[in-house]
């Protein structure tokens, strides 16, 4: 004031005071860039740390390195550089075409292993057509009998078991039973088909495109399955790893063809694979030995062991498998359920409006609850209370589905609350009722976000321990559970039980390796997710 008085002008204070502004504005720039760089360098290095121990990449001969340089990993990074900095549409195509088949082959192992330890494909072809008949039988007494809805609510409830039931009996007593990889492709190839026939149908809008993509997807698997012997699959993996892998791809593929944008991103995974083979075909036929990891397909297929050279993950990774599916089954409708409740329907006033609040603010807490808390409830709910066997697979999977519960919610919440308001009005000003409109308006808007919290909330459980430490998970076995009432043990059990062995083969190699498989998951996992997002944030 005193300058402006001076003055007489307030142009003669303005360069004092955004001198200062400048000042605090740089050095607020410089903490948070310090702050990001510290951040990524710790992840960088603590990453390249495990990374190292798990592959080994030093033991090597140095012309392998120079080998895949040149033939893989510079044309790659060269490629996807010229996507990034000229067309990030073709890139964009580039990472899903190379994503897309990995995450399949993921989904399609997890088939692999729950058909081999847990249900047969007979088992699971009677279940399935069970669940068809129940299914008929309900859309049949909705279209003789619509207005008895306490009648469709029991043939809900009778319909699909008794299905079940007579399905599985009926199998049983079959003299003749197809084979297995024939049951696989008509229980899981067909109605995979039929969801993905469905997508390409609507985009190409010509009424074809279901009957394409099921022939096309049958006959794939059942020539793949009789010649699968040659590349030492078994047909049953053929058909599972096929379904996971091609069918997602070729559905994704004809999207890409169809739009006609990005189509130079088709080169990348032809790059990056076409130069992996080249690079094999050149370092076998010089004779470079190349790098001798601990982690390696034995690794993936191996009980564990006492000796280092011998342990493997593979009873661990079948118990998170069947962890995760009993997680999935128990918190993500109850999850979605209580969320569309507290969105849609729950009083927003009165006392029982304030109430709603209370159950709300305590969700929110729940979710910062420590998970070794969560361990403490599974082991009194369902081990003390309910009378379950502790170490169990469906004690796991119960009580980590309790520490992702209030997260499934929350993420929920938040994507019923993203859909405008106006969508609402519009259903309710065309004479929708309050379940119509949840039912056809808001949940189809919302199920992107939906699913894409969920998998973010999978990624957190299948990498906690406490809870499994708490519920009596064993530390080490030496075979997978066969079912969900069977001792199991998980990925992160296991890694702290090798954490804590005596031999620094385990601590510092086969540690690492578990540590690296259980990141690769988790990578998937969130891949998955953030391929979720952008699809639906194109689509808006």
């Amino acid at each position: 004031m005193a300058t402006e008085r001076s003055r007489g002008g307030r142009h003669d204070s303005a360069p004092a005071t955004e001198s200062v502004s400048r000042l605090r504005g740089r050095l607020f720039e410089g903490v948070t860039l310090g702050a990001t760089v510290f951040g990524l360098a710790a992840v960088a290095f603590l990453l390249a740390y495990v990374f190292n121990d798990a592959l080994r990449p030093l033991s090597a001969d140095p012309r392998w390195h120079a080998v895949f340089l040149s033939t893989t990993i510079a044309p790659s990074l060269a490629l996807a550089w010229y996507y990034y900095d000229r067309d990030p549409a073709a890139g964009e195509v580039a990472y899903a075409t190379l994503g897309v088949p990995v995450v399949g082959l993921l989904v399609g192992g997890w088939l692999a292993v729950l058909f081999v330890e847990v249900v047969t494909p007979a088992e699971w072809f009677a279940a399935l057509a069970g669940l068809s008949v129940g299914a008929g039988a309900v859309l049949a007494h909705r279209r003789l009998r619509p207005g008895a809805a306490l009648e469709r609510l029991a043939v809900l409830g009778v319909g699909p078991a008794a299905g079940v039931v007579g399905a599985t009996a009926v199998m049983r007593s079959l003299p003749v039973v197809p084979v297995g990889w024939m049951l696989l492709v008509a229980s899981v190839t067909a109605p995979a088909a039929l969801a993905f026939g469905r997508v390409v149908a609507r985009r190409r809008d010509d009424g074809r495109g279901v009957e394409e993509t099921l022939l096309a997807s049958v006959l794939v698997a059942s020539i793949g399955a009789v010649l699968s012997p040659i590349v030492g699959l078994t047909a049953g993996n053929w058909v599972l790893l096929a379904t996971a892998t091609l069918l997602p791809t070729g559905a994704y593929l004809e999207g890409v063809l169809r739009r006609g944008e990005g189509l130079s991103g088709l080169a990348f995974p032809v790059v990056v694979v076409g130069g992996a083979a080249l690079g094999a075909v050149v370092v076998r036929s010089l004779g470079f030995a190349g790098p001798e990891p601990w982690l390696d397909w034995g690794f993936l297929t191996s009980p564990t062991s006492r000796t280092p050279a011998d342990a493997g993950i593979y009873p661990p990774l079948v118990g998170s498998v069947l962890m995760l599916v009993v997680i999935v089954v128990s918190a993500f409708p109850v999850g979605v359920g209580a969320a569309i409740y507290l969105e849609e329907y729950a009083p927003a006033s009165g006392r029982a409006g304030r109430f709603v609040d209370l159950v709300e603010i305590n969700i929110g807490n729940l979710a910062g609850v420590p998970s070794v808390v969560y361990g403490l409830l599974g082991l009194a709910l369902f081990i003390r209370g309910v009378g379950l066997e502790s170490g169990i697979v469906v004690v796991g999977g119960l009580t980590v589905g309790l520490l992702v519960l209030p997260i499934v919610v929350i993420s929920a919440q938040e994507a019923i609350r993203a859909v405008p308001e106006s969508r609402r009005a519009a259903s309710y000003g065309m004479g929708a009722t309050k379940w119509q409109t949840t039912r056809n308006v808001v949940l189809p808007e919302a199920l992107p976000g939906i699913l894409t919290g969920t998998i973010l909330a999978l990624g957190r459980a299948i990498g906690e321990t406490a809870p499994l430490l708490m519920i009596g998970a064993a530390s080490s076995v030496r075979l997978a559970p066969s079912g969900f009432f069977a001792k199991f043990s998980a990925m992160p059990r296991q890694l702290f039980a090798w954490s804590s062995e005596i031999k620094p083969e385990f601590r510092f190699g086969v540690l690492a390796a578990g540590v690296v498989t259980l990141l690769v998951v988790l990578l998937v996992m969130n891949g998955t997710a953030i391929l979720v997002r952008n699809r639906y944030q194109r689509s808006r």
